[in-house]
């Protein structure tokens, strides 16, 4: 009997386990799927913290074998239960319920209330289409969440259309020139997704534009249909081509062989006209691609004002029309091309279907599985935190990183770079950082890491002398290696070099033309071999940071989709198409791991024009690329800025005053040397330089870049000039902030903060934040207001409605939940303090480490309680992941009118154990104007704790 006993519940415990729908496993479940209602097979929920899950689905019988290039190995996981409710199956966790539907998969995020966070689509939202490559088999995936009318999305790295809230709008994600993807987005409902895919990914819309003619009836100009009439004048040619163009399609280097042969595009003038013809009704999104100038009217009205950028690095806008089926609506495109080689496109979306309309959409073009993060957080910064613990913390940057940067397009000799610091030096305006760019190897040997003899006699000496004015050096160091040098080979014989640009003789654009092609950073071995280079030429210069330039990769210039592919791959882990957006990520973890080996304590600084999910874990900072020297340009960084640093990585910087110049300001500059004329053209290049320096100073990282004219700001204007004069205030400005912006970094580290901040994030209850793209939280006592008009000498500023704020400059009282028109004289950028306020303000220094921060002022701002916690450690080293550093908190009590000290927590070597603080009262009734020397209350602080009484101050 009992042997027939256990026969019975060995046979019962297979069928239970046969017929269980799901299993559950240490760190989460895994729910087979037989459902005609869904594609997927089996679904995995992993279970990585009490607020972040993971999700994955196959539409195969089994996970494919893979590991993730973003999250980080070894996440811990946390408690959680399972258990069957009807047609549901769910996990919880001690913050979250994660309800998961047995007929098809679909998931639903809930908090311990039940109250829906996130939903996927009804049936899940899941498609699958699989796709092979190269011999190498994947999945292209789509996933449909469900969002409701009042969310908001941000994110999704830095694009440059001028968006920010990415609700019912759309990005193509990847890499190029000004464009860097990050797949990961915040809402307004306190919870990020981070979709893990590193090929060509689509969010908000899973279709591709398409061309005009695959979705209007097209007519020229006379009526006639088929196309649009393109006419093509040229001063250099005498008679004018016109021909019916059924696409405006001009995009790269395939695309304009399409263009007339006959004619010049240098000086030449474009029109495209005709009608449009819509087969239904609804809203229709077009993006516009244009290099050299354009403008864009529908129905007689413009819709795209004029824009320009150079004729090498095109840019992409996007604007919206309504259209009604069968309504024939006028067409115009007026394009002025500046370049020999120019581009031109126009290509559009039919109305969004209603089964991805208003939803939050993702589609990628080649996955394994289908995989993305769920965090869940209070607010954006532990949806941020949580962000980063899968992929990684942010270390501390080296405290001059957060000092001026100085750079230009480019310094071709060693006494130019030498002779620019001096100036600064003798000049007495804070610098710590000055640039070397690219081309400082003899002109044929892009990759060898040796300097030109010729132009750079000494690099030792070069970089020595530069230390000895006590400033840092960058050098640029690109993944590109021109076929004739040594290091190609050393790649080549490995097989890490990609071959494509080889086979078909790509040469670039330096003298002659060469012949190169860049490194697989894919490959663990190419990595440490792009290192080991870098150790053996420029290592031993002392160089302090390390500018990795064009890693998209951008091989070629303007190239189509399919041709990029083809010259980045493939890669060693699979086919490029797999692996499109990811060498950033490799690229930098190839330096950050090699520098930390050979130099384990001292600080990591990379700069790079791409970027993607987890980049910040490697020391890194992403620019925005090779942006025009225009206002709208300027205005679309401070989106991208925002929108960068809430996908996670704290870092970003831009070339103040724009990279790519136009004609206009290169001829006024010219005019101005020859006679010191400053015409009209002049008058405008040094207001945009000085509303960008403005804005610029509070960014993460303050930086100077571009072509001719020079950044230098006695290049802008003289001495006594108010352009000089500005760009000198913000500069002192921004070091006198020093304990301030330091004190940011650490909490970059300590706490995953978020520097430079939407309104969004420390305003959310108040829901007119939502879409508001000009105007930002510097750490969170600095609301930071740019002018990017020229002209402009006043702004509207909206003033969020959770607290009453304070005039920068005169310590005015405003009332929150308002908008005023503000004043903005040449001089100056809006800045505004909210109450609550504490702000560290150090002495003046010429550089970052000068002196230690012996007296510290302390404006404290009245009307709410408010609290700082000022940061410091040794600045160049790693001993802070070891305990050394110090922490000296500060606390105002608006109802007892007091200002806490607290005691120093923690030590490093060198600290200061007295100092003194001057505290400076803010308040209402006794208005107090931002002054570096403000007198107030000199308190002597030992690192014990004191109370000081603010009353009558």
């Amino acid at each position: 009997m009992k042997i027939f006993y256990q026969l019975f519940l060995v046979v019962f415990l297979i069928y239970s386990c046969e017929n269980k729908s799901y299993n559950q496993g240490e760190n989460g479940i895994v729910i087979n799927l037989n459902s005609p209602d869904t594609q997927v097979k089996k679904l995995r929920l992993h279970v990585l913290g009490e607020e972040l899950i993971h999700i994955s689905a196959t539409p195969e019988n089994e996970f494919p074998k893979d590991s993730s290039l973003i999250i980080v190995p070894e996440q811990k996981t946390a408690p959680f239960s399972v258990k069957e409710h009807q047609d549901s199956i769910v996990l919880k966790t001690d913050k979250l319920h994660v309800w998961v539907s047995k007929a098809d998969g679909g998931i639903c995020f809930k908090n311990k209330d039940e109250k829906v966070i996130l939903s996927e689509a009804v049936g899940g939202g899941k498609t699958f289409t699989p796709v092979e490559v190269e011999g190498t088999k994947g999945q292209t995936v789509r996933q449909i969440f469900e969002s409701p009318d009042d969310e908001a999305f941000y994110g999704l790295g830095q694009h440059q259309s001028d968006e920010f809230n990415y609700k019912d709008k759309s990005e193509e994600l990847f890499q190029y020139n000004t464009k860097v993807s990050v797949p990961f987005v915040v809402s307004n409902k306190n919870y990020g997704l981070l979709w893990d895919s590193y090929s060509l990914s689509r969010f908000g819309d899973s279709r591709p534009y398409q061309q005009l003619n695959d979705v209007f009836k097209l007519y020229d100009k006379y009526g006639e249909s088929g196309g649009l009439t393109g006419t093509y004048a040229s001063p250099e040619i005498q008679n004018e081509i016109v021909r019916t163009e059924p696409s405006i399609f001009f995009e790269d280097q395939k695309s304009i062989k399409n263009l007339p042969q006959g004619i010049p595009l240098k000086n030449a003038s474009v029109v495209y006209e005709g009608d449009i013809e819509a087969s239904e009704t609804g809203e229709f999104k077009f993006i516009l691609y244009y290099a050299g100038y354009i403008k864009v009217f529908v129905n007689n009205l413009l819709v795209v004002p004029e824009r320009w950028r150079t004729a090498w690095n095109p840019n992409a806008y996007k604007f919206n029309i309504n259209l009604n089926e069968g309504e024939r609506v006028p067409l115009r495109i007026e394009w002025k091309p500046n370049g020999g080689t120019s581009y031109c496109g126009l290509r559009v979306r039919t109305p969004q279907p209603e089964s991805e309309l208003g939803k939050q959409v993702w589609w990628s073009e080649m996955n394994k599985a289908l995989n993305y993060y769920f965090v869940h957080g209070n607010n954006l910064d532990e949806v941020i935190k949580g962000y980063r613990t899968l992929t990684g913390k942010s270390p501390i940057m080296p405290k001059w990183a957060m000092g001026y940067w100085q750079s230009r397009e480019r310094y071709k000799t060693e006494d130019e770079i030498l002779g620019v610091l001096k100036e600064f030096r003798e000049r007495e305006i804070p610098i710590d950082n000055i640039v070397l760019d690219w081309n400082h190897w003899e002109e044929d040997q892009w990759g060898s890491h040796e300097f030109d003899k010729a132009r750079f006699p000494d690099p030792k000496a070069m970089v020595d002398s530069i230390h000895a004015m006590h400033g840092k050096m960058m050098i640029s160091v690109w993944p590109k290696f021109y076929q004739n040098t040594e290091h190609f080979k050393e790649f080549d014989e490995k097989g890490w070099m990609y071959q494509q640009a080889i086979k078909d003789s790509i040469r670039d654009w330096v003298g002659p033309g060469y012949i190169g092609s860049f490194y697989d950073a894919y490959s663990s071995g190419a990595r440490k071999l792009f290192w080991n280079q870098i150790y053996e030429h420029y290592y031993p210069l002392n160089i302090d940071a390390w500018w990795m330039d064009a890693s998209e990769p951008n091989v070629l210039d303007c190239t189509d989709m399919d041709y990029r592919k083809s010259l980045q791959g493939p890669t060693a882990l699979g086919p490029s198409t797999e692996y499109f957006n990811t060498y950033a990520l490799m690229n930098a973890e190839a330096i950050y791991n090699g520098q930390r080996d050979v130099a384990p304590n001292k600080r990591v600084f990379l700069l790079t024009r791409s970027g993607f999910a987890g980049l910040q874990r490697y020391s890194t900072a992403t620019w925005s690329g090779d942006i025009a020297t225009r206002w709208e340009d300027m205005k679309a960084q401070i989106a991208a800025g925002l929108n960068f640093s809430v996908s996670g990585i704290p870092y970003w910087t831009m070339d103040i005053g724009g990279f790519c110049v136009e004609d206009r300001y290169v001829a006024a500059q010219v005019e101005y040397y020859n006679n010191e004329h400053e015409n009209a053209d002049y008058m405008e290049w040094r207001e945009l330089n000085t509303r960008w320096y403005q804005f610029g100073a509070f960014t993460p990282l303050f930086r100077a870049h571009g072509q001719f004219p020079f950044r230098e700001v006695w290049n802008i204007a003289p001495k006594g000039h108010p352009a000089y004069e500005s760009i000198v205030y913000y500069t002192n400005l921004r070091y006198r902030l020093m304990p301030y912006i330091y004190s940011l970094a650490g909490k970059t580290y300590f706490d995953d903060y978020t520097i430079m901040r939407p309104l969004v994030m420390d305003f959310s209850s108040d829901i007119k934040v939502e879409n508001i793209s000009d105007q930002f939280m510097f750490g969170s006592s600095i609301m930071v207001c740019p002018i990017y008009q020229y002209e402009a000498r006043n702004r509207h500023v909206y003033f969020p409605n959770t607290t009453n704020w304070y005039n920068f400059y005169t310590g005015a009282y405003v009332q929150g939940g308002q908008q005023l028109n503000v004043e903005a004289p040449y001089e100056h950028i809006p800045l505004f303090i909210p109450e609550g306020a504490i702000i560290p303000v150090g002495p003046e220094i010429q550089y970052t480490d000068e002196k230690p921060a012996e007296t510290i002022t302390l404006f404290v701002y009245k009307g709410k309680d408010g609290q700082f916690e000022l940061y410091e450690d040794e600045g160049v080293n790693y001993n802070y992941e070891k305990d050394a550093y110090a922490n000296i908190s500060f606390s105002y009590n608006e109802a007892e009118e007091t200002l806490t000290i607290g005691a120093r927590q923690g030590t490093f070597e060198g600290m200061l154990k007295n100092r003194t603080f001057i505290v400076v009262p803010v308040s209402k009734e006794v208005p107090k104007p931002f002054q570096i020397d403000a007198q107030g209350i000199t308190v002597n602080y030992n690192g014990e704790s004191q109370i000081i009484s603010l009353k009558n101050n």
